[in-house]
Order: C-alpha cells, then sequence, then structure tokens
C-alpha cells in the first residue's frame, strides 16, 4: 500500500461519477446486505428522491448506485481531529481497482480512547506526500511491513515476541487500528506503528528503496467470485512495487486458508523474477514459529481449512 498531480476532481477520487463497471464491483457481498432492499438502500442515500428518479428499473442496479453513493459519504467523513483521516490521500491518487473494500464499524469507548492517546505519537495517515524515514520512525530498528491486520492481536503478538523488530502495519479499518494500538501500549510494546491508509500508495510513495526488511500478507481477502479475482492483492504489477523497497535477502511471508488464493498466490510469486521460494521443494513452508495461530486461524482448522504459507526472498 504505497502512495501524482493533483486535479480538481480526478476519475478516481470520491466524487467522481461511478461507471457501470465500478458500481458493479464496488457492491459488498457481505452480509452488511443481507435483508436489505433497494427502497432501504436508497432511503439511507443523501438527496435519495433525485437517486430513486435516476435509478434503473433492475433493483440490483438501484442497490449498487446507492451503496456506492453511501460508501462515498462514510469514506469523506471525518472521524476525530488529528487522527485517522476517512480519506488520507484525498484526491492524490489515480483511478484504479483496489483490493480492500473500505467499511464502517462501531468504535468502542476503549478504541477511541487508544486513538486519541496514541495516534499522534505511532500513527500516520498515506498521504502520498512525504517518503517516510524509517530509522527515525523506529529508532533505528529493521522494519517489516504487514498489511492488513484486522483487530491487531496477531501483530501486537509478534510485537511483543520481537521487540528488535519494528512492524509497520496497514489498515482501513478504525476499530482494528484503535485495538491494535491499545494492545501494544498494554504489552510495553513501543515497536508498532499504524498506518491508515491504501498500502499501495505507500509502497509507490512513502518508502525508500531497500527500506524494509519484510513483508507480511497474512489472511487477505481472497474475492472468491471469479469476476473479483482482479481485485487479488498479490499479483505481477504488486510484486513489481513490493521489490524495489524490500532489502536483498528480505523475506515476503504471506499465509492464507483460501485453497485457490493460495495456488494463485504461489504461482505468482514463482513467476515473479525478483522473488526466489525459500522452501526446498519450490511450494509451500510449514508455518513459522513467529506467526501466531489466531482465533480467526483456529476457526478455519475446527472446519476443516488449510492454512498455506508461503515464504520467498527478494534475489
Amino acid at each position: 500500500m504505497s502512495e501524482q498531480p493533483l486535479n480538481p476532481t480526478p476519475a478516481g477520487s470520491p466524487d467522481a461519477p461511478p461507471t457501470d463497471e465500478t458500481l458493479a464491483d464496488e457492491t459488498p457481498t457481505g452480509p452488511a446486505r443481507t435483508g436489505s432492499t433497494a427502497a432501504d438502500a436508497l432511503a439511507d442515500a443523501p438527496n435519495h428522491e433525485a437517486a430513486a428518479a435516476d435509478a434503473p428499473a433492475d433493483e440490483a442496479a438501484a442497490l449498487r448506485a446507492a451503496s456506492f453513493e453511501r460508501a462515498r459519504r462514510l469514506r469523506m467523513e471525518p472521524r476525530f481531529p488529528g487522527g485517522p483521516a476517512a480519506d488520507p490521500a484525498g484526491s492524490h491518487h489515480e483511478r484504479r481497482i483496489r483490493s480492500f473494500q473500505p467499511r464502517r464499524s462501531r468504535v468502542t469507548t476503549g478504541q477511541q480512547e487508544s486513538l486519541e492517546r496514541l495516534w499522534p505519537k505511532w500513527g500516520l495517515n498515506i498521504d502520498g506526500r512525504r517518503v517516510l524515514d524509517l530509522a527515525e520512525l523506529f529508532d533505528g530498528l529493521p522494519v517489516v511491513l504487514e498489511i492488513g491486520f484486522g483487530m491487531g492481536e496477531a501483530t501486537a503478538q509478534m510485537a511483543a515476541d520481537d521487540p528488535g523488530t519494528g512492524i509497520l502495519a496497514v489498515d482501513v479499518h478504525t476499530p482494528g487500528q484503535g485495538n491494535l494500538l491499545g494492545l501494544a501500549d498494554k504489552a510495553g510494546s513501543t515497536n508498532v506503528r499504524v498506518a491508515n491508509g491504501d498500502a499501495v500508495i505507500l509502497l509507490r510513495e512513502m518508502l525508500a528503496p531497500e527500506s524494509l526488511d519484510g513483508l507480511r500478507v497474512f489472511f487477505p481477502d481472497p474475492w472468491p467470485k471469479a469476476r473479483h479475482h482482479k481485485r487479488r492483492l498479490i499479483q505481477p504489477d504488486f510484486l513489481d512495487l513490493v521489490a524495489p523497497v524490500l532489502k536483498p535477502g528480505a523475506i515476503v511471508h504471506c499465509a492464507t486458508d483460501w485453497e485457490p488464493y493460495a495456488e494463485q498466490m504461489l504461482e505468482v510469486l514463482t513467476a515473479h523474477p525478483r522473488f526466489e521460494n525459500t522452501a526446498a521443494d519450490g511450494g509451500y513452508a510449514p508455518r513459522p514459529a513467529f506467526r501466531p495461530l489466531t482465533r480467526f486461524e483456529g476457526q478455519g482448522l475446527d472446519k476443516g481449512h488449510v492454512v498455506h504459507d508461503l515464504l520467498f526472498a527478494r534475489v
């Protein structure tokens, strides 16, 4: 997630009018849509009378249009002054397919307190307007980038177990950001920094060449539908961004319990000329002891899911 000339309303900005492809791709597919109707969605959108007048007769199309507008509005809502921004890069990005779906969940009192108290010290917004000095940010520690940390339990555990490694943890989920900050503080860990925003912008715009000692991508969204496979994070173009910011020998560590995605990860990483599989047989690696067994992973294992770890070294 890394970090372009600014335009008043570029094609990819939140205020740009959606295209049919955008509406189809931005439609949430999870539980949030359960039981909703086109009327409910339109009623929740601003200026819903106009939206209803312009909406297609097809109910699914109307749902997509309302959902897009609702998501755009939530992304632009302020959170709290000095904290994680709703849209940190603003218009400083191009129109492209993203691997994540921003979602808004309730922030608990404890998470809010952690954000307000600790964000000024340990948090940063991915705005794409500066190159980070990781040596200064982490007091000279080697730094591993973690993309997508959920509620932060595994990240906090890894930070506590290895205080000699800095973890730059990236996500867009506000409750998870607050939870990770609180967990790190409770454990006395000072080697975690939480970055809010798009990891692609971070990689491309805000990290110096050969500045990272590793990359971790644990249980990314598998985007299981075939038409959404283009949204998966581990793609050749993504690895092209990753390779220059990793030091030689740095490890890219991915883990997933979605078998088809694991196969794609293995294929894409194996084919890339800048990465080499550390597994002697060229396949998956055993789970390293330093990667905690998360509650989510445990639930998957109880259901018979198979978790695959991939460890590739930057050549």
